[in-house]
């Protein structure tokens, strides 16, 4: 009986353009509806949901409000304006971003992350804040989180070659049964993957099997923030299409028509034994 309603979940979410493991019950999580739909988040980020999808992505990966989920580098907020009020008061919310250290830049942009939850308290609760960086990976105690979550970050940690230890740390942080979800820029497959992907395009298979190598188990993918108006070949890399627009105004019409770059999304989980 299992295996049919495995093959049954798969036939429903192919019709969806998602593959894999189902991670909710189908009905709609009308508490994230309502934190994503909240005029409180900032209109310029509210603005991405056409390409970015939060409800469908979020639920694909299977969150509920009683998890703890620690979201890896934050940065502007984009997440953290859904994942902390949604979790608030009845899970938790970490924030894993980069260390003061690194430079005067990140110095800055942790400064300006810690005034937004400073400022939203009322909304947020106590939102834990630990730092993600290479030979820094306590993002949270061993063990302890429901799931890891990061969104277009990939190619930052290989093009610093420690994307191995990325994986661990997630495994690490992780309870068996614990869901990582992957948001990443994907690479062509007729190429082969660039190790430090400087283009910030990341192939999945690749991913997947980096994800493997530390011990997860693939359950799901879902193709709800594809684009095949990207062609990928862009003289800034990924970089290029918005919302970088590396060039400025240099053929801002054409990138800006191409839209937000094709991203795979990836759903594994930590094996209970």
């Amino acid at each position: 009986m299992r295996s049919a309603f495995a093959a049954m979940l798969v036939a429903g979410l192919a019709l969806n353009g998602i593959s894999g493991c189902a991670s909710t019950s189908g009905a709609p999580d009308r508490r994230l509806e309502q934190v994503v739909a909240s005029p409180d988040r900032t209109p310029s980020m509210a603005a991405r949901d056409g390409a970015r999808h939060p409800v469908q992505e979020l639920e694909f990966f299977g969150i509920k409000p009683t998890m703890t989920v620690v979201e890896i580098w934050p940065e502007g907020g984009y997440w953290t304006e859904i994942l902390a009020p949604y979790l608030y008061p009845d899970g938790k919310y970490i924030a894993a971003g980069m260390p003061r250290s690194m430079s005067p830049g990140v110095a800055k942009m942790d400064d300006a992350f810690q005034a937004k939850l400073d400022a939203a308290k009322a909304r947020y609760g106590a939102v834990t804040v630990t730092d993600f960086y290479k030979d820094s990976y306590d993002i949270a105690p061993p063990g302890s989180a429901d799931m890891v979550v990061t969104f277009r970050n990939l190619h930052n940690w290989m093009a610093r070659g420690w994307a191995d230890a990325a994986f661990a740390a997630f495994f690490k942080a992780l309870k068996p049964g614990g869901v990582l979800g992957v948001e990443e820029h994907r690479g062509r497959t007729d190429q082969p993957q660039d190790p430090e992907a400087k283009s910030g395009y990341v192939r999945q298979d690749y991913t997947i099997a980096m994800a493997e190598k530390a011990g997860f188990k693939l359950v799901g993918s879902s193709e709800m923030n594809a684009n095949p108006k990207d062609t990928k070949d862009y003289p800034e890399g990924v970089w290029t299409l918005p919302p970088s627009y590396t060039l400025g105004e240099k053929d801002h019409a054409k990138y800006e028509a191409i839209g937000e770059a094709d991203n795979f999304v990836l759903k594994f989980v930590k094996p209970l034994k």
